[in-house]
């Protein structure tokens, strides 16, 4: 049985974050801002190895870089993340206690964070892994987002995953060993049936699971212009529609 979420971490290199954490209400957060003032902002939603992982950060460097106000919330709440030194028996009962369909409380604080504290009117939000089902859930869920990006997440075995509220765009990888191909021709299939907002689905060639959160340094040269594609992607998708 092929082990869901557990893609091949590597040697990581080194990062110097840029922004700062902060504590809201009962929640701990990664923040950075552009140089300038925006309204705009987006949430970062982490996959199994939490929101200090430096790949996740980089990520919200990376979209603070395109003028947004971009946090990535714990949203484990304190509780261990996976690791990779974990064992895979242990698996379903850590996901029993870290369910990706069950952040809507979280969201709530931060986007009540962001409106109140940043001054922010329009908001989107981002999620990798397992944030990508927490994404897929939360555009399902939550019409204050106004956008989503879900990279490699699906929500299975739901009749309700199609009826998304706000424009969502899934990004996948070709040889990820956690998605079936046929369970992301069903979602389109399904969303062309039931979806009445933008949505977009794209596949890209040779990608395992979890390509698209490595720094330049750490990337492949066969895999890097796919990763800068799906990153050019996400962006265009975020400055459409927030």
């Amino acid at each position: 049985m092929a082990e869901p979420f557990l893609y091949d971490t590597g040697e990581r290199s080194q990062y110097g974050c840029l922004g700062h954490e902060v504590q809201i209400e009962h929640i701990k957060a990664y923040v950075c801002r552009p140089s300038f003032f925006t309204d705009r902002a987006v949430i970062v939603i982490h996959d199994v190895f939490g929101w200090q992982f430096p790949d996740i950060r980089y990520i919200v460097d990376l979209i603070a870089g395109h003028g947004y106000i971009t946090i990535c919330p714990d949203f484990f709440k304190g509780t261990d993340p996976w690791k990779t030194t974990d064992h895979w028996a242990d698996f379903a009962d850590w996901m029993k206690k870290h369910d990706p369909v069950k952040v809507d409380k979280e969201a709530d604080v931060v986007l009540k964070y962001l409106k109140e504290q940043c001054g922010s009117k329009k908001i989107g939000v981002v999620g990798f892994s397992w944030g990508g089902m927490a994404v897929h859930h939360l555009m399902l869920k939550n019409p204050q987002l106004a956008a989503g990006v879900s990279l490699y997440g699906i929500i299975r075995d739901s009749e309700e995953r199609y009826n998304l509220l706000n424009p969502t765009f899934f990004i996948f990888g070709e040889k990820d060993h956690t998605i079936a191909y046929d369970q992301i021709t069903l979602l389109e299939e399904k969303l062309k049936q039931y979806c009445k907002v933008a949505y977009k689905i794209k596949v890209y060639p040779g990608q395992v699971h979890g390509f698209a959160q490595l720094k330049p340094e750490d990337m492949k040269p066969q895999d890097k212009p796919y990763i800068e594609e799906a990153r050019r992607d996400m962006i265009d998708w975020i400055n459409t529609f927030i």
